[in-house]
């Protein structure tokens, strides 16, 4: 008898609050220990976060694919916030490679990943391994949300799913707007290109949902424009340190607070 694990969504607001890059010397409330991870999602849940992004960092402050971090980080976030998604992630930022990126999932096991398909699929020579482990992912459960950085990306996935090397039911995908250099502004109109390419594919009949990331003050405009779309919001210090104002944020909290504000019900 055939069965299907249970989807889990995308929350509607998602906090990413560390990122692989930024340090406690671009803001001090940047949580890098995970203490301070557990503490600050907390925080986020009481303001409306239903999931968070997570990354880890080794001793010296860096980011790192360590499972025995991530599974600590899990099982801490079960007994604190235990309502809260948590979503691991396989960044790879030049470090790891896409063997090393299905290694960490393997080795971890999580309810939620999230994975670069440029990462993942930097060219031919590594489709079959990746269609593997996508094909696994699902059969065990692990929901992978699918990191887009442009239509580009957007298009190679529509082809990947069309022919059977990623299951293309119940998709969840990331749209970014925008890539992680100084001066990044996001802004509303960026999302068009990913709207005009995903409403009316294959993903979209298929169940797909989608969320998005955006740079700079832009981000809450962006993350607004989202959710009056039909899309899901991931906010927080690892994308943006900035309020709608163009004020610095005093802490993830706050950036959390301002969308749910601004957004309603």
């Amino acid at each position: 008898m055939e069965f299907s694990l249970p989807q889990q969504h995308l929350p509607r607001i998602m906090i990413a609050p560390t990122g692989a890059r930024r340090t406690k010397a671009d803001h001090p409330e940047i949580p890098i220990r995970i203490d301070e991870i557990i503490a600050c999602a907390r925080a986020c849940h009481a303001a409306g976060a239903g999931g968070l992004h997570a990354h880890v960092r080794d001793e010296a402050g860096a980011h790192v694919l360590d499972a025995g971090l991530y599974r600590e980080l899990i099982a801490e976030m079960a007994k604190a916030v235990p309502q809260m998604q948590v979503q691991i992630t396989t960044e790879a930022v030049g470090r790891y490679s896409p063997e090393e990126q299905r290694r960490l999932v393997r080795d971890v096991m999580p309810k939620s990943v999230s994975v670069a398909l440029r990462e993942m699929i930097p060219g031919p020579e590594e489709v079959t391994a990746a269609s593997l482990f996508y094909h696994r992912a699902a059969d065990e459960g692990v929901q992978v949300q699918h990191i887009l950085y442009d239509a580009e990306d957007l298009g190679h996935l529509i082809g990947l799913a069309e022919s059977a090397v990623i299951p293309a039911d119940d998709m969840q995908l990331l749209f970014v707007l925008g890539r992680y250099t100084k001066g990044q502004q996001s802004a509303p109109e960026d999302l068009d290109p990913f709207l005009n390419l995903f409403e009316g594919s294959a993903l979209q009949r298929n169940g797909a949902e989608w969320a998005l990331c955006a740079f700079g003050s832009g981000e809450t405009d962006c993350l607004l424009a989202a959710l009056s779309r039909g899309g899901k919001a991931r906010i927080g210090f690892e994308n943006s340190l900035w309020n709608r104002d163009g004020g610095v944020a005093k802490d993830n909290v706050e950036r959390v607070r301002e969308l749910v504000s601004l957004a309603g019900n």
